[in-house]
């Protein structure tokens, strides 16, 4: 059941005074004059109300008539004795104008100063808890939007239920309709209507996640598109690391039909040299993709050694390896390698894994190993399982021999070393030594990229031929960089690689800013979620961290300041960084601080299944959006976001008054309960906190 945000209460008085000097002055104290200074004081009110409302409101005109007239019925002389009585009486009138309004100008002056006394006095950044201004503030949106025409919008409508577990740009049947080559028809297509302007809603026996931990390794059938047959007889290594019980699919480490990932992850650390798993972080490997990665079990096992794995996997209709991964809180997003690179830049990841990932890596010429060698860092390990690596059975299948012997010797054209190969798991190492490539035979192996073509910023741009990232000036070996956790904060002669004009102190400017920021947002949210609800009915005690936020994601990255300092805070979350393509690239930066991030349009679907993140954070992205000539708008965009928003999820977004007060009014137009809150470090800035009701489908 949703929660609705509290809203203040305010209170408000009547401002009144007098001074019989002044009033008896006049010696004549008519109806009219009675009525005059009645009048007077309702402008006084109309003046204080403007004052505290800067928008226009439509008071009717009630001033006296500018002209006066005399008792014959023509217009009186104005150098007459009554006209001298009239000039008499509105210098009078003038004169109790002019003092209402000083008292007026001077009481609403201490009023503010008093607030802006106590507001100090509290020494925190964020203060949306003070009732009078939270009220105020909210009055203020309401007339702007009463103002700006913002009410003629109605609420956007409910998707139709085959959209519950639809993703955009994915679609299978209409990709080959529209002619793309078989094969192609998994690959993401994305055209300018692929962002839906309607709100998708849960499966009927949708579940709010467990908690994490617990969640990693128990999540509700229901929430998932998947059967129990699926389940059941799904044949990867890691998909048979579960087991069905009633209305839950609970992940195990151990399986009877193989070693558990435990032993697995074992394996592969005793084969590149290391005692075990745990010695990842020593031998310079953080940040890891597993394509085809099952439903995130290794990535799961290796998360309690530090480890980052990113799952990427292809679409699928049902049973899908991303949607359940990101359900257990585990970082993954839709992707296929058939025609496109990744969204990655080169030199992004410290390992490729592969374990019955479904590609032929013999297939195509190499050009699926080569986009591999790619994104891999120099020194980063590829580490392959499948029946074809496993020697044993060559003299029972000749045609896993043939193919076996492409992979190595294409391999050895990219400069890899092969280190190992047990079973069915294969080894490889990337050169550091860039000499390597000069040193092949001639003709042995693919080219080098020219400089124009090797670039950091691909967006699902076609595959390479040619090896790229060996221009970088980011080519370093993983041993040579910092291990985690000091990697996470760059050097500053590491930051100068970049060549984003970022020094040292910009870079420590910005983590004591996010590492502030972080602290005021759970202090803000923190009773939002548990001072009224700290269970929910039918649940057990929650025990501590009471972690209702697991999956974040980071609309507009930048530095990756947010994330770093979410891990400084000790909050067990990840995140995922988006780099917008109309920004600057500072994806590079991210992924070598060991973070998890993609380059993204977002007036594009993102490439991941409805309700997968419980947190969207974003900071100065409507800045960034409308600065530009975009085919999408921002209630565009806000549905984009809600459709990746889990029920009950947080959205919170910073940027300056004008846009967050455009973005409070769309708010109700996706049923979100919305607050903005001001930010005292930046007068023309604004925070707007939202959350998304639980709106559940009736079932059939």
């Amino acid at each position: 059941m949703s929660r609705p945000l509290h809203r203040g209460v305010s209170g408000g008085g009547r401002l009144s005074g007098s001074n019989n000097d002044l009033w008896t002055d006049s010696q004549m104290k008519d109806s009219t004059d009675k009525d005059d200074i009645d009048k007077s004081r309702l402008r006084s009110d109309q003046s204080f109300l403007s004052l505290k409302f800067p928008f226009r409101l439509p008071f009717q005109d009630n001033s006296p008539s500018k002209i006066s007239v005399g008792e014959n019925g023509f217009i009186s002389d104005q150098f007459s004795p009554a006209s001298m009585r009239n000039r008499h009486k509105l210098i009078l009138l003038f004169l109790k104008i002019s003092l209402a309004a000083i008292v007026i100008l001077a009481l609403t002056g201490s009023f503010w100063w008093t607030i802006s006394i106590s507001i100090a006095s509290r020494g925190q950044i964020f203060h949306g808890y003070r009732r009078l201004q939270e009220q105020l503030v909210s009055d203020l949106l309401e007339i702007g939007e009463l103002s700006s025409g913002t009410a003629r919008f109605k609420e956007l409508d409910f998707c139709s239920d085959e959209s519950e577990n639809y993703v955009p740009c994915f679609n299978v049947t209409m990709n080959l309709d529209l002619g793309f080559p078989k094969g192609e028809e998994n690959d993401r297509h994305c055209g300018s209507s692929s962002l839906q302007n309607c709100l998708v809603l849960p499966p009927a026996n949708y579940k709010i996640p467990l908690r994490w931990p617990t969640g990693q390794d128990v999540i509700w059938v229901s929430n998932v598109q998947i059967t129990a047959q699926e389940v059941l007889s799904s044949g990867s290594l890691t998909k048979r690391m579960m087991m069905l019980d009633e209305d839950q699919i609970s992940f195990r480490s151990a399986s009877p039909m193989f070693d558990g990932v435990e032993d697995y992850s074992h394996q592969i650390a005793e084969m590149i040299g290391l005692r075990n798993e745990s010695n990842f972080l020593q031998a310079g490997v953080r940040t890891i993709l597993d394509i085809g990665c099952g439903y995130g079990s290794f990535g799961a096992h290796l998360f309690s050694k530090q480890l980052l794995t990113m799952c990427l996997a292809e679409f699928e209709a049902s049973g899908s390896q991303v949607q359940l991964t990101l359900e257990r809180g585990l970082p993954g997003m839709l992707g296929s390698l058939t025609s496109k690179q990744f969204p990655y830049p080169s030199l992004s990841f410290d390992m490729i894994h592969c374990a019955r990932c479904g590609i032929d890596w013999d297939k195509k010429d190499g050009i699926l190993l080569i986009e591999v060698d790619r994104v891999l860092r120099p020194g980063g390990y590829f580490v392959w399982t499948s029946p074809i690596t496993n020697t044993q059975g060559f003299l029972r299948n000749k045609e896993n021999e043939k193919r076996w012997n492409i992979v190595q010797n294409f391999a050895s054209g990219l400069c890899w070393d092969m280190l190992s190969q047990q079973d069915e798991t294969a080894v490889w190492k990337k050169t550091s030594l860039k000499k390597c490539y000069a040193s092949r035979k001639s003709g042995f192996g693919p080219p080098l990229c020219s400089k124009r073509h090797d670039i950091e910023t691909p967006y699902y741009s076609l595959l390479q031929t040619c090896i790229g990232g060996t221009q970088s000036r980011r080519w370093v070996s993983i041993e040579d960089r910092a291990p985690w956790p000091a990697r996470s904060n760059l050097q500053s002669n590491e930051i100068q690689i970049y060549g984003l004009g970022l020094h040292s102190e910009d870079f420590a400017a910005d983590a004591l800013n996010w590492d502030s920021a972080v602290k005021n947002f759970w202090s803000l949210l923190s009773p939002l979620i548990f001072s009224d609800h700290p269970k929910r009915p039918g649940d057990e005690d929650p025990s501590p961290p009471y972690n209702m936020v697991r999956n974040v994601l980071d609309m507009n990255a930048r530095l990756g300041g947010f994330n770093s300092a979410l891990l400084e805070a000790g909050k067990s979350v990840w995140v995922m960084n988006v780099v917008p393509t109309t920004g600057q690239n500072y994806l590079p930066l991210i992924l070598d601080r060991g973070f998890v991030g993609v380059l993204h349009d977002w007036c594009e679907a993102f490439p991941s299944y409805p309700r997968t993140y419980d947190m969207v954070h974003a900071e100065g992205l409507l800045s960034l959006e409308t600065a530009q000539k975009r085919r999408c708008s921002m209630l565009d965009l806000f549905s984009e976001i809600d459709r990746l928003l889990r029920p009950e999820g947080w959205v919170i977004l910073r940027d300056t008054t004008l846009l967050i007060e455009s973005a409070r009014s769309l708010a109700p137009l996706l049923k979100w309960d919305a607050r903005v809150v001001e930010i005292e470090s930046n007068s023309d800035e604004r925070l707007l906190v939202c959350q998304k009701p639980f709106f559940k489908r009736l079932a059939n």
